[in-house]
């Protein structure tokens, strides 16, 4: 460490704004792309799902057109929000539709079950998936994993699903354990539709594995028309359910939706894959790297030049202490043999400093304070004490 060292423009271990933004404006700039990517997906989903499954709504995902379809046959609909319309309006002349089972809590789940099971109507769950499809329908179980097919064969004895023929019913698949169940529109040996009969009451439900027979430009494909009208016109009135999460009886006392049950099975699968391909990725760059392997320098580097990076690093950090300690150890490893004190002992206060003071006949303390005093508060006082050490170790080699 040289006085030239005070050459140097004045640094401090805190990184200036400009700094901070020269680091980080990547990261900045890759967050802001983020952000507008969600918002434009964000956009542009909210457009076309705007007043979705809605039979007021005539919007491509709405159900306007199955709703006057049902109308000309006389069949009267009516849209509800809440769980006590849903559950008041059920009866034996009454079709009720649940649009989205799977907003519904398990405690509306089971209110609502209780009062459609003996009300002899029927009941329309549309894309139930695992969260709620074994309380509305008990005895139906929904599978993880879905259909590749879109547009399905009904391959089955009830009779709505054969006038009606094939239709876009793929979507979730369920398996059910009543044997008097109807289950059609199978796809790889499980059902799209299941129609379970009541115990008592004449009513039934059924469990649709997915709504496309009810969207306003899906309504005219297939036979999802045919399929929609039968299952939803056999009582002169449908009561459409569209659950609102707004609902009083959603937050009273129950189990409650955790974060996963939130998430569709896709999602989770795809997080899954991802980890184990992120796992092999990184095994595979492990194996390729290898062990470390030592290697020569292309060329050899003078001690002045590493004096010198390793004095501009700690001015660049003000580590003032480092650098302070670095010279006063270095300092006291070379006095000792000179005073013949070990190396082991140079950097103990009781046999260097009395060594010290014998061979100088000094002042111990001023000596202490030299070779093991506190940091100094600046740049000058921490090359006041780098000229004080050279001019001891001097003086100690003359004597």
């Amino acid at each position: 460490m040289t006085t030239g060292a005070t050459t140097l423009p004045s640094t401090s271990a805190s990184p200036t704004a400009r700094q901070v933004w020269t680091r980080s404006r990547g990261v900045v700039l890759a967050l802001v792309l983020l952000l507008v990517g969600a918002v434009a997906i964000a956009v542009v989903r909210s457009d076309v799902h705007h007043g979705s499954l809605d039979p007021r709504s005539v919007d491509p995902y709405g159900s306007r057109a199955v709703s006057a379809l049902l109308a000309e046959r006389g069949v009267s609909t009516r849209v509800v929000t809440t769980l006590d319309e849903a559950r008041a309006a059920a009866g034996p002349d009454t079709t009720l539709l649940v649009a989205v089972p799977d907003l519904l809590t398990h405690r509306q789940q089971s209110q609502l079950h209780y009062a459609t099971a003996h009300s002899g109507g029927r009941t329309v769950l549309v894309a139930p998936g695992s969260w709620s499809v074994e309380r509305l329908a008990p005895g139906v179980t929904a599978d993880p994993a879905t259909s590749l097919d879109s547009t399905l064969s009904p391959d089955c004895a009830l009779p709505a699903a054969r006038r009606a023929g094939s239709a876009d019913t793929g979507g979730i698949r369920y398996t059910t354990s009543h044997l008097d169940a109807d289950s059609c529109y199978p796809s790889e040996r499980l059902a799209t539709l299941v129609r379970v009969p009541a115990a008592s009451g004449g009513g039934d439900t059924v469990v649709l594995g997915a709504p496309d027979i009810l969207y306003n430009d899906r309504l005219d494909e297939q036979g999802n028309a045919s399929l929609a009208l039968q299952l939803l016109g056999s009582r002169p009135h449908l009561v459409w359910y569209l659950p609102s999460l707004s609902d009083a009886t959603a937050t009273g006392t129950g189990e409650q939706k955790g974060f996963f049950d939130l998430l569709p099975s896709g999602w989770l699968w795809a997080t899954l894959q991802l980890f184990f391909a992120a796992a092999l990725a990184a095994l595979w760059r492990a194996r390729r790297l290898g062990p470390l392997v030592p290697e020569r320098l292309p060329v050899a580097i003078r001690a002045s030049e590493t004096v010198e990076g390793r004095a501009r690093l700690y001015r660049k950090a003000n580590a003032r202490d480092r650098a302070a300690a670095a010279l006063r150890s270095a300092t006291r490893t070379r006095l000792a043999p000179l005073v013949g004190v070990p190396a082991a002992q140079a950097h103990t206060t009781e046999a260097l400093l009395p060594a010290l003071s014998a061979h100088l006949h000094g002042n111990g303390q001023a000596l202490h304070s030299l070779l093991f005093g506190p940091p100094p508060g600046d740049d000058t006082a921490l090359i006041a004490l780098s000229d004080q050490l050279d001019a001891l170790e001097r003086e100690v080699r003359r004597s």
